[in-house]
């Protein structure tokens, strides 16, 4: 049962309630008198975040858009004959594939998950795997000949526009930029499975070592 004792000291009166510790208020006053628990961010995640995840995703979403909106334009005004890159769907599913890691390297940025590390080792390590093969095949378009210039038969006639060298250099011109952010999405995907990997495999030895 709850105790009060009232003081008078200088012109004020002063109340003390002594509460037991079976009291219900108890729990309520140590609850409201707690300090909210500061956040704290691993040491895995802060090495991770040194190589500035946020940044890395931003040029990963910004290339996996690019991919998909020359995607889109290409497959419409190659209807008929597409070319290698194009008939392969790289420009799509590596383009999903950037959008991917790139929400993920913005959210790490955001979040002290190590699982979220882990999501990220994973999607870039897909991520670099397409990139050689999307170079691969830019590579190989630009040696061959437009799509639908390619003749079976002798003296099969080729079309008009297969003449034109403006449509071979335009077709290279864009190949050759294809390859060049295909080898901008590798040098970030390197980056942040390097980075994601220290940062998961100190976690594991932490665990360990606990």
């Amino acid at each position: 049962m709850a105790t009060t004792t009232v003081t008078e000291s200088g012109g004020m009166r002063i109340i003390t309630e002594v509460i037991p510790a079976t009291d219900p208020r108890v729990a309520q006053l140590m609850a409201g008198s707690s300090p909210p628990a500061p956040a704290v961010t691993s040491f895995q995640v802060r090495n991770f975040r040194r190589a500035q995840p946020k940044v890395l995703g931003t040029i990963h979403i910004f290339t996996g858009i690019v991919h998909i909106c020359f995607g889109i334009i290409l497959t419409v005004s190659e209807h008929e004959t597409l070319s290698l890159p194009v008939a392969s769907g790289i420009l799509f599913w590596l383009g999903l594939l950037l959008l991917l890691s790139g929400s993920l390297l913005v959210e790490s940025e955001k979040r002290n998950n190590i699982l979220l590390v882990k999501a990220c080792c994973i999607v870039n390590a897909a991520v670099l795997l397409s990139t050689l093969v999307a170079t691969l095949l830019h590579s190989m378009a630009i040696t061959r000949n437009i799509p639908g210039c390619e003749t079976n038969m002798l003296h099969q006639l080729k079309p008009e526009w297969c003449f034109s060298a403006e449509n071979k250099l335009l077709s290279n011109g864009l190949d050759s930029i294809f390859v060049t952010f295909c080898l901008l999405e590798f040098c970030v995907a390197v980056s942040a499975l390097a980075f994601g990997y220290n940062a998961v495999k100190q976690h594991d030895y932490t665990r360990m070592a606990l």
